[in-house]
């Protein structure tokens, strides 16, 4: 009987255990490398689908695949979502005790497992390295390889071990590394760090048409951000701060004024963690409020928005932690809240990394250096007019076929850009009058000349500058701000009260040297906004009943409810409505082993909804 070809094999396993009738973009090419041999370096957007790319060869190749992955939740996820579909597969990592990590190792020489995920630190432990040597290893994956490098955003000296732990092995396996966000440069040091051999890279593209960008410039960041999570209300979100008591502090917030939801860092006990994790991903807690802390450790598909409530460092962990929403494919959003007084935070959080460091002094300036060059381009994303989506894109080395996406909050604004040399030599003026006592909201008045009855109260009213912009109006004069600090030819001090005072650049602007040039915005027409494509029609009301059978059975069984089915899995169950057997499996995400678990019984509720009707 003839063999079957290792990519027929690949596709029926997409079809029959993960219920997929087609691979997505690059998913095809990965897979066939990796079947026939060759190394593979993959950059893939979050939602690309990258866990199928070295699951399925793992379900078709001989032997098990190890999966080198950065944190505890992620793999207890992943590792659910695997047992669904039928898949064995196990995860060794801290959270396991002692004989629970013994009878994990002692099922995995008895070749139980197909797929182990482990944590970087636990590869070179003696009982790990005894159980690697004599296994039949078909497949190492790294996962989030980035990690690996110290030029990217999340260095973990654990990933330094991967590379030795593959040479002590007797026979050495394909080994392919995956990653959301990297650079060329990053991408190279990956190949270098991890010994790849020639290896097969792809880039799928780092666009993510389903998301929409979008910052926001608020004068208070709690009522935006309310004001947000309203407009998003029964829908499944994750807000971004830079600091654990950023976090206690928006989380309180939020709950004070009646949104459900949690909150989650670094200095939380594991059960205060695990907790919150689970509340969210249940969805009795919609809303989770996090640092980056959270970034990696959610496998959770039905993410309707992400908010950063502070700017990021970078541009890389922007995008990985924005690409948390709308990993199942709809529609979902992604909303940074900008202040100037983010970029000092940022600085700081910067230097006091370096501080912790172990790096050597030298290494340290080149690291510091490149930090701050990330911190200015994130900057720039969030001052600066264009099209958000074109700065993610060329970031990362992409060109986009169109100048402007029509799917982010810049292209729903129309931008003139106009030479404000001189006014910008006025507002440096105006700081330095000001002795860099006050912050952007009183300079903006003086320089408008607002009727405030604080500012007369100060003599500000008595400044040579006051008034000297009253034609621009208080909006634009920010916008303006907003560049000179971006140029560095302003500063904005730290503390509770944000300062403005003159930068390293000032003195080029205040003589007009430097020209400046900034993009003013206002709304685009109704008439020239981008038509949306019609979606898929979905009968709301059978939706509803499919959602509440998937909650029953997921409390039922202990497990997240998108464990059991996604949400894009479930629209597209209620715009089939499958009848029988054969039909249910022809809806995305219903593989064979998902039809045995639950398929009858979200057959009998559409039947039911049906008759009904």
């Amino acid at each position: 009987m003839p063999a079957v070809h290792p990519m027929n094999a690949a596709r029926r396993v997409l079809a029959e255990v993960f219920g997929y009738s087609a691979f997505r973009p690059g998913q095809e090419k990965v897979i066939a490398a990796t079947l026939s041999g060759r190394d593979v370096m993959a950059v893939m957007p979050t939602g690309a689908g990258k866990s199928l790319c070295y699951q399925i060869p793992a379900l078709v190749m001989e032997g098990v695949t190890i999966v080198v992955s950065p944190l505890i939740s992620l793999m207890r996820d992943q590792v659910n979502a695997l047992i669904q579909n039928g898949v064995r597969a196990a995860y060794l990592n801290s959270s396991l005790t002692p004989r629970q990590h013994m009878l994990a190792l002692d099922n995995a020489r008895r070749g139980v497992y197909k797929i182990i995920y482990v944590a970087p630190e636990r590869l070179m432990t003696p009982s790990f390295l005894s159980f690697a040597k004599e296994a039949r290893i078909a497949q190492i994956v790294v996962d989030e390889a980035h990690c690996v490098s110290q030029w990217g955003q999340d260095f973990r000296p654990g990933y330094l071990q991967i590379a030795p732990f593959i040479a002590s092995l007797p026979a050495r396996p394909v080994v392919t590394a995956f990653t959301a966000t990297a650079t060329d440069t990053v991408r190279r040091d990956v190949i270098r760090l991890l010994g790849l051999q020639n290896p097969y890279g792809v880039t799928t593209g780092f666009d993510r048409p389903n998301l929409f960008f979008e910052v926001r410039r608020p004068k208070d960041r709690d009522m935006a951000l309310l004001r947000f999570v309203r407009e998003h209300e029964g829908q499944s979100g994750v807000v971004y701060c830079a600091t654990r008591k950023g976090v206690e502090e928006v989380a309180r917030m939020l709950c004070d004024n009646g949104v459900d939801a949690v909150g989650y860092h670094a200095g939380m006990s594991d059960e205060e963690r695990g907790r919150a994790q689970e509340e969210f991903v249940a969805d009795t807690a919609p809303v989770i409020v996090a640092t980056n802390a959270f970034g990696m450790g959610i496998d959770k598909s039905n993410v309707s928005f992400v908010v950063h409530y502070n700017m990021p460092k970078d541009l890389e962990s922007y995008y990985q932690e924005a690409g948390r929403a709308g990993r199942d494919g709809e529609d979902a959003v992604c909303c940074l809240l900008y202040q100037p007084s983010d970029v000092h935070l940022c600085n700081y959080l910067i230097e006091h990394s370096m501080e912790a460091s172990e790096l050597d002094e030298e290494t340290q300036k080149v690291v510091l250096e490149r930090s701050r060059e990330r911190l200015r381009q994130m900057t720039y994303y969030a001052t600066t007019g264009g099209c958000l989506r074109t700065r993610i894109l060329q970031y990362f080395g992409e060109t986009p076929e169109k100048p402007r996406c029509g799917n982010c909050s810049s292209c729903m604004m129309e931008h003139a850009e106009r030479d404000v040399t001189r006014e910008a030599g006025m507002i440096v003026a105006c700081v330095l009058a000001m002795n860099g006592r006050y912050g952007k909201a009183a300079v903006a008045k003086v320089l408008a000349g607002a009727k405030d009855e604080q500012l007369r109260a100060r003599g500000l009213d008595k400044l040579s500058s006051y008034g000297c912009l009253k034609h621009e109006g208080e909006a634009n004069i920010r916008a303006m701000i907003d560049e000179l600090v971006m140029n560095e030819a302003l500063e904005v001090s730290g503390g509770q009260y944000p300062l403005l005072k003159a930068g390293p650049r000032a003195r080029e602007t205040l003589l007009g040297d430097e020209p400046v040039r900034v993009a003013f915005a206002a709304p685009v027409p109704e008439e020239k906004r981008r038509r949306v494509s019609p979606k898929k029609t979905v009968d709301k009301g059978l939706l509803s009943r499919l959602i509440a059978l998937r909650r029953s059975i997921a409390e039922e069984q202990h497990v997240p409810p998108f464990i059991i089915f996604t949400n894009a899995t479930l629209k597209d169950m209620a715009h089939k409505q499958p009848r029988t057997r054969a039909q249910m499996l022809r809806v995305d995400g219903v593989g064979e082993g998902k039809m045995a678990r639950y398929g009858d019984a979200f057959l009998r509720e559409i039947d039911d909804y049906l008759e009904r009707e």
